[in-house]
């Protein structure tokens, strides 16, 4: 029977999955994520990373890449997608800093059932990571946002905050002007409120929220712009505030704590041996399932650090492959 058996792989594109999945969709499977992640019926190993001149001398190719599995319990799917970023010759070519592909597998009998482009999952899962994570530190309906970087997850940052938020005022900031001045045009109507292009950094750092998707390695958030009440989301790879701040905050969250005290706003911390994980009050997902309280006072000074897990990627994939099958997408492969 084995023999005869074939499986087949549908294959999804970059644009099958916009035409498949809305910023809607992907905030509600996230906020779903954030909960199973808590509950404990979402695995999500520590992603395993390959430095290909990102930091290493050798290869000198100034990119990473990373290999990020996960079960995701509420779909009851498991995949694995295998995403990096490239500067150097990709950025002069004139593609995307962002490169990936998801692979997802029937848990059950480990059959590949499809096999997607990861590039717009990834922008789209990030930008509602950071809106899902304000939705339990943030009371109110109306909200007020400082952006650092006005690149592809600025923009999905935003039309995932306005999906959950009536954003009032969105200061941005970015070292090319003119990539703020596309995106006060590209978002003015999706900001209910003001778009303000900053001049100086901390001009825009004014708000309830600060934003940073950045690829500084630079601590250019200072300690003192965050005021009483802020929440700081540094969605960047490397370290965008002041040491000072991190360990003066007065909660320290974070999506996945292995992966955070080793990469992004902690690791360089976390090395030294100024942070550990006894310094973490709580996961998102603890939150998002109730185990924890988000904010429990108005004063409080908050760094809430999702820099990204594979079980938001799956998740998305998956529910992206739900809804090609529903609608008859017939581009597959049998690869064995």
């Amino acid at each position: 029977m084995s023999e005869n058996l074939k499986f087949e792989t549908l294959l999804l594109s970059q644009e099958d999955i916009k035409n498949l999945i809305t910023m809607k969709d992907v905030v509600e499977i996230v906020d779903k994520t954030f909960q199973g992640l808590g509950e404990g019926t979402v695995i999500n190993p520590t992603k395993v990373n390959l430095d290909l001149g990102e930091t290493a001398d050798y290869p000198s190719y100034k990119g990473f890449m990373n290999a990020m599995p996960a079960y995701v319990g509420w779909l009851d799917s498991a995949g694995i997608k295998w995403a990096g970023g490239f500067l150097g010759e990709r950025r002069e070519l004139g593609l995307p800093y962002v490169t990936s592909m998801i692979l997802l597998i029937d848990p059950k009998i480990g059959n590949f059932k499809a096999a997607m482009d990861g590039a717009h999952i990834t922008n789209m899962r990030t930008g509602a990571q950071a809106a899902v994570c304000m939705k339990y530190l943030h009371k109110e309906k109306n909200i007020k946002i400082g952006l650092f970087g006005a690149g592809m997850q600025g923009h999905t940052q935003t039309m995932a905050m306005a999906e959950v938020f009536d954003i009032e005022e969105l200061r941005v900031y970015d070292i090319n002007k003119a990539a703020s001045l596309k995106f006060a045009e590209d978002m003015k109507d999706v900001v209910k409120g003001e778009i303000i292009v900053c001049d100086t950094q901390e001009e825009a750092a004014k708000g309830d929220v600060i934003v940073c998707f950045t690829q500084s390695k630079d601590k250019f958030i200072k300690d003192e712009w965050i005021k009483p009440g802020m929440v700081l989301l540094p969605m960047g790879s490397y370290q965008e505030c002041e040491d000072n701040f991190i360990l003066n905050a007065d909660k320290l969250i974070v999506d996945h704590i292995g992966q955070c005290m080793h990469r992004g706003a902690l690791a360089e911390l976390s090395e030294k041996g100024k942070i550990t994980e006894a310094h973490i009050y709580s996961t998102i997902g603890e939150i998002a399932c109730g185990k924890k309280v988000g904010r429990e006072s108005d004063k409080e000074r908050i760094l809430c650090l999702p820099i990204g897990t594979g079980a938001m990627d799956i998740a998305v994939a998956t529910v992206a492959y739900q809804k090609a099958i529903e609608k008859g997408f017939d581009k597959k492969f049998v690869f064995a």
